[in-house]
């Protein structure tokens, strides 16, 4: 695991290596183990190791054996022993590392642009030919491994994180303003344009080429659903067995490697099947908000070792700037705080862990799926409007049984559902923000193209298709790369694999939910690795006492002090923010999470653009 920048212009080679260095600076903590360079005439690599696989030999950049191609790489090939074999036994390449690295470029020289589709595991990365002087690039099937590009003038900027490309001269640093929007309702940025203008993210399962002039991608992996009559027996078997084989393939390393662990199946079925020597895990003491009683009692039974950590609330307000630094996108996820400090406590024992990031959107595990079957039927006997008026009275009330499930099927799937995230609606939205920043765009703009490919599919597989595509590549995986990298530490995400996918493409509604217990094969499989209590509890994930903590007047004046500032106006109906706050702290409404998202913003601009 590594972080990589680099840029193709017209400078001169000297110049270029006093930059890159300067770049490669800036993410130095996602490779503090060693550094390198590479420039010519046309291109800057720079590139910053984290040692995992053959630490002796594994520094990049990396040239191919007949010194034509040169490579920088983020990630892990879990297939790179099999590829290196193919290559020597059939096209006679001649190894000089027994690094993954090389496997990429001896095969790029072999399969050219069909590099990426024969790979197996979690990457990003650029090759560059010094004859034809073109680049090569791609990530990973389903954006575990980030990469961020921007054309500025003549100059092609790129890297792993956006930070990186600061120093550059050519480099405009601005707010997009179309972007801030959807980040208010998403929580997160959605599109493929970052809340930097002119600053992309490379679209999973897509490669690049650039040569100079002409910047092109291209899809080697799309997702489509092709349900498969298996019976329910043979799923839970097909399911055992990949993910264990997932886990083998996703334990290759030269270093010792841990688990993340919490009190649900995801990470209690990993960490069962690795058995590692440590486990991980954190939480809050406030009643309701720790599970890490329940990952103590699986390691006492499972004979593991658990290190835990309590957050105290001065910890999780003083790392938030931090957290927003490191995001590179102002993201306002409360469980990326918790996932802070855990990558910072694994950290100090182990560089790579295994982590459950996944397993919902592969099996079906989310709350907002389980009332598909029975809200298709609520939908089809109702009229719209009449779902509309239901859902508005049961807003207004108290909380009763059944809630939220009027208040989530007012709309049909392509009308209402944005994902796991729904912080304000379109509306809400533009009325917080300043004049400057109102747009006509709304999320349904964003999710129309996926649910188009879904057509004829049943809402459920709507769903999962979308957060795959939106939710699992901008809030999930993001968060889960910046918050370890951020720590030096390596994460890897076992049902996020391509063979996992295979599986898991071909599943039946009604062994992914049944009678609305989710992730139900997926629960059932894992019956084989841990005891029943962790198969069957109900998903909880990071839970931060975040409502509280705004009503306390040390957080809540923390807050008001940024809200008060002057840039704010720039951004935010200011007078419109505070009164949010007010009412919140004064128990009148709930704004808890719009609040959280509005703060998380100022704090990403200021560390990007007035400290820094």
């Amino acid at each position: 695991m590594c972080g990589f920048t680099g840029f193709y212009s017209a400078m001169s080679a000297s110049e270029k290596e006093k930059l890159i260095d300067e770049m490669g600076e800036k993410i130095v903590h996602r490779g503090p183990d060693s550094k390198g360079s590479f420039t010519d005439d046309y291109v800057a690599f720079g590139f910053r190791r984290l040692s995992i696989i053959d630490l002796a030999g594994g520094t990049q950049p990396i040239t191919s054996s007949d010194g034509n191609y040169v490579i920088i790489f983020n990630g892990e090939i879990y297939n790179y022993r099999e590829l290196r074999q193919d290559l020597i036994d059939n096209h006679g390449a001649k190894f000089q590392t027994n690094s993954d690295t090389e496997v990429i470029i001896e095969t790029y020289k072999v399969y050219k642009e069909e590099t990426a589709a024969r790979l197996r595991g979690m990457f990003a990365f650029v090759i560059y030919e010094k004859d034809t002087h073109k680049l090569y690039g791609a990530r990973d099937y389903f954006g575990i491994k980030p990469f961020h590009y921007a054309k500025m003038g003549d100059t092609f900027i790129f890297g792993s994180e956006i930070k990186s490309f600061l120093p550059h001269p050519d480099f405009k640093k601005e707010v997009n303003k179309e972007a801030l929007k959807m980040y208010l309702v998403f929580q997160y940025t959605p599109t493929e344009e970052s809340i930097f203008k002119n600053v992309y993210k490379l679209t999973p399962g897509t490669y690049f080429t650039y040569d100079g002039k002409e910047f092109q991608t291209k899809r080697y992996f799309t997702m489509d659903y092709e349900i498969a009559e298996k019976t329910f027996d043979e799923t839970v078997k097909l399911i055992e067995e990949t993910v264990q084989s997932s886990v083998d393939y996703h334990q290759i390393a030269d270093v010792e490697v841990g688990s993340f662990l919490s009190g649900g199946v995801d990470s209690s079925y990993i960490a069962s099947s690795v058995k590692p020597m440590k486990t991980y895990s954190v939480g809050f003491d406030v009643e309701g908000f720790d599970e890490t009683g329940y990952s103590e009692e699986l390691c006492r039974l499972l004979k593991m070792k658990n290190v835990k950590k309590e957050i105290t609330p001065d910890e999780f307000f003083d790392s938030l700037p931090m957290v927003q630094y490191h995001s590179d996108e102002p993201h306002a996820n409360l469980s990326a705080v918790p996932l802070y400090y855990l990558a910072e406590l694994a950290a100090k024992d182990v560089k790579v862990v295994l982590s459950g990031e996944g397993a919902d959107e592969m099996f079906g595990g989310y709350e907002s799926y389980q009332s598909s079957a029975i809200g298709e039927f609520y939908k089809g006997i109702t009229t719209k409007k009449f779902r509309h008026r239901l859902a508005k009275w049961a807003a207004d009330r108290p909380y009763f049984k059944g809630q939220a499930f009027l208040q989530r099927n007012a709309d049909t799937v392509e009308d209402g559902y944005i994902g796991q995230a729904f912080i304000m609606n379109n509306e809400e939205a533009e009325e917080i923000l300043a004049p400057a920043y109102q747009s006509d765009i709304k999320y349904q703009d964003i999710t129309k193209p996926y649910f188009d490919k879904m057509k004829g599919m049943d809402d459920l597989h709507k769903k999962m298709y979308l957060d795959m595509h939106v939710w699992l590549p901008n809030d999930i995986l993001l968060k889960a790369d910046r918050m370890t990298m951020a720590h030096s530490l390596e994460l890897r995400v076992p049902y996020l694999d391509r063979e996992v996918w295979n599986l898991s493409r071909t599943m039946k509604s009604r062994f992914l939910i049944d009678k609305g217990v989710p992730k139900f094969a997926f629960r059932t499989a894992a019956l084989a690795k841990i005891p029943t209590e962790w198969a069957k509890r109900k998903k909880l994930g990071f839970m931060v006492p975040i409502k509280v903590w705004l009503r306390e007047d040390k957080y809540y004046n923390q807050v008001k002090a940024i809200f008060e500032k002057d840039y704010v106006s720039e951004f935010f109906d200011q007078k419109l923010i505070l009164q949010m706050l007010e009412e919140h702290k004064a128990k009148k409404k709930a704004h808890h999470r719009k609040l959280y998202t509005i703060y998380s913003f100022l704090l990403w601009y200021e560390q990007y653009f007035v400290l820094r």
